[in-house]
């Protein structure tokens, strides 16, 4: 009998994964209403509030994005069938105009951010440069630099937002290679830290051969003058730096935007960027939807979607501490994250909450490792004040039992997600804490 590969082995373990998420309803699920209004949805013939959406300013069923849908079909059909190193629809032309004007910066829009990392890091990365790759970073950005060892490009992980650790890595990569790399996310799409702004501003500042690549996608719309991100917000401008955002989550549209220090490095992946020249548009009716989220963030109304989105993420962190529910990060975040640690406590307590009336996405591997399983719970303006203490209510009456039937314990945690310990401040769930 043969002996089963590394590669197989994973598969094996990802589609068991699948198949007991899809099995307990909590995965790989289609929804069954007719209409959506963004706060809830029905699964398997129940209606839960949903904890799953990133459209963290509950801009996919405006109005306004809708009539801009319908007005572009109505122009240029369903899609514009030509790649864009031929010809553009004349959507491009006013979308990329006014996310220019929100960024203040040049800027080149791809159908997503994927395919934006994919033409972006062939283009940007010289075959003298190195990478260094934050272990968190987006799959889509490791994806992309997979694409460059046939170049030989040098890659190294670096332990996650450990700025010493980079800076170490910076001083001895620049001894030998030209430019050096950072390709971290603004806000982790699992857990919802943030990346440490000041002290990267502090590198770039400090060393020449330092350059930043940041995915902002979890960042936009909801921070920043103009929507225009956690990472711009920190860190307006700098020749060395290189942000990409998506259109898909709070933007209410679809797409990924590349913002570039200069025209001179935007025209360079314009011309030569492959899934720019390879891979098709994005469809009209996504392109005017995304021109009518674009005059929004224009528009003072963003700061007003912004400060109610505050006042959520606020309440979040507040009530989580009143209510004993210990979050693996506090922060300012869209994206909460309740760790368990082992995949079959993630499971349970999805299902609970299920129960309850809530439905929120269960992480297991391959998202996260098999170790850091959890809850990952995305705020929206679709939700209420309610609608946030409901769930938490919830997780603070199951999780004392899912904890003690699986043997999880703070220091577990601790542990599994590498927290630094507090001694001072015991945490023991179901009882309020300050974290």
């Amino acid at each position: 009998m043969e002996h089963s590969t590394k590669h197989e082995r994973t598969l094996a373990t990802i589609e068991e994964v699948v198949h007991r998420s899809r099995s307990l309803g909590i995965a790989h699920q289609i929804i069954e209403d007719e209409a959506l209004d963004g706060r809830s949805i029905t699964i398997n013939g129940e209606k839960v509030v949903n904890f799953g959406s990133c459209s963290y300013m509950g801009l996919e069923v405006d109005e306004r994005l809708k009539k801009g849908a319908i007005e572009a079909v109505m122009k240029y059909g369903t899609q514009f069938s030509s790649s864009r190193a031929y010809l553009s629809v004349t959507l491009y032309k006013e979308i990329e105009e006014l996310l220019s004007a929100i960024f203040e910066a040049p800027v080149i829009l791809a159908p997503t951010t994927t395919l934006c990392h994919q033409s972006n890091l062939p283009v940007l990365i010289g075959d003298n440069d190195a990478i260094l790759l934050d272990y968190q970073v987006h799959e889509s950005v490791q994806n992309a630099v997979r694409i460059l060892k046939a170049r030989n490009i040098h890659v190294e992980i670096v332990r996650h937002n450990n700025m010493e650790a980079l800076e170490e890595k910076i001083q001895t990569l620049s001894k030998t290679h030209g430019k050096v790399w950072y390709m971290a996310d603004g806000v982790y799409s699992m857990l919802g830290d943030l990346a440490p702004m000041h002290q990267l501003t502090h590198l770039l500042s400090t060393y020449e051969q330092f350059h930043l690549y940041i995915d902002d996608a979890h960042g936009l719309s909801w921070a920043g003058k103009n929507g225009a991100g956690y990472v711009k917000d920190k860190l307006w401008s700098h020749e060395r730096m290189f942000m990409v955002g998506s259109l898909a989550k709070s933007f209410g549209a679809c797409g990924g935007v590349t913002v570039f220090p200069n025209e001179k490095y935007k025209n360079q992946v314009k011309s030569c960027g492959p899934t720019l020249t390879f891979s098709g548009p994005i469809q009209p009716p996504v392109l005017g939807a995304a021109i009518e989220s674009a005059k929004i963030h224009l528009s003072d109304e963003i700061y007003v979607r912004q400060q109610q989105f505050m006042e959520r993420m606020t309440f979040f962190n507040k009530r989580s501490a009143e209510l004993g529910v210990p979050l693996i990060h506090k922060s300012l975040s869209p994206i909460f994250f309740i760790g368990v640690g082992k995949p079959d406590a993630g499971y349970d307590i999805a299902k609970k909450i299920m129960e309850h009336g809530y439905y929120a996405n269960v992480s297991v591997f391959p998202s996260v490792s098999i170790t850091q399983s959890g809850l990952r719970i995305p705020v929206t303006l679709h939700h209420t004040l309610a609608d946030i203490d409901g769930l938490l209510s919830v997780l603070a009456k199951e999780l004392p039992d899912i904890f003690d039937r699986y043997d999880i314990d703070q220091q577990m945690i601790q542990r599994v997600f590498k927290l630094k310990q507090k001694a001072e401040k015991k945490i023991e769930y179901g009882k309020p804490v300050n974290l």
